[in-house]
Order: C-alpha cells, then structure tokens, then sequence
C-alpha cells in the first residue's frame, strides 16, 4: 500500500511501469477515473443480471435479454475505459492475463446462458481487477483468508 501511495503521489520516481502509465494515460484524477469505473461497471451489471431475469418472461423474453445484457456488457467493458483509456484497453485485452475473460462465449440455451451470465460476469470482474494496482491480489488473500 505505501509503494502505491508513493507511485500516486509522485514520490517514486524509479518504477515508471503499470500505475505510472496508467495514470498518465488521463486528465482526469485517479479517484474520478475509479468513481467512473465504479459506476458504469455497477450499471453494467445490474443491467446484465435484469436481462438475465427477464430471459424467462414468456414470448419476448430472449429479445429483452440481448437488449439489456448486451448493454450491460458494453457498459460494463466501457467501465475499463476509465481506467486505462480506449487505445491502451483495447492493444492490453489480448494480454495472457486476461485473454480467456476475453474470449468467454454465451450459448443458446437457458440453463448454460444463466451459468455463463454468471462466468462471464466473473470474468469480467477479473478483466476489470487487471487495470487497477494491486487488486487482484487483494482480491487473492481476501479468499484465501475467508477459505482458509
């Protein structure tokens, strides 16, 4: 915690990799770029779960499923945008790290389209995590600390 409060402060001048950039990479503050994050990854979200429910409403429902998951999907990988700019986003998507959150695909059936609804909400958790310092690895201990 204190490396990254050096990096935001400008202290460490040393480690010019990751947080560096990615605070370079914006006009807007650190804490306006993750209130942005925060909200439009929420709203993606909660308008991708609605799609998921609304899957099961009788005749329109597939309709009204593409429409609110696929705007969920895209406000929720917007969110991102926040972090690390559009450019830079979309040439770090491919990456090892988060090539299989990338590639994570939806099927045609009701019961695989909620489990993958499920995954690909996860995996899009995980793909966001990437972008801000030190959060996947406080994510790591704080499972490891609950299942331990």
């Amino acid at each position: 915690m204190d490396k990254l409060k050096k990096v935001l402060s400008g202290q460490d001048t040393e480690d010019r990799s990751g947080l560096s950039e990615v605070v370079e990479a914006s006009s807007l503050s650190w804490g306006t770029r993750i209130k942005g994050f925060i909200a439009c990854f929420a709203i993606g979200i909660l308008c991708s779960l609605l799609g998921t429910l609304l899957l099961w409403v009788p005749r329109k429902g597939l309709l009204l499923f593409a429409v609110f998951y696929t705007f969920g999907n895209i406000a929720s990988i917007g969110s991102t945008i926040f972090l690390m700019g559009p450019v830079k986003q979309l040439k770090r998507m491919f990456e090892p790290t988060r090539l299989i959150a990338t590639i994570m695909v939806l099927w045609h059936n009701k019961g695989l389209a909620l489990i993958f609804c499920i995954l690909q909400s996860l995996a899009l958790t995980w793909y966001s995590l990437s972008f801000i310092p030190f959060a996947r690895d406080a994510v790591k201990k704080c499972f490891a600390v609950c299942l331990a």
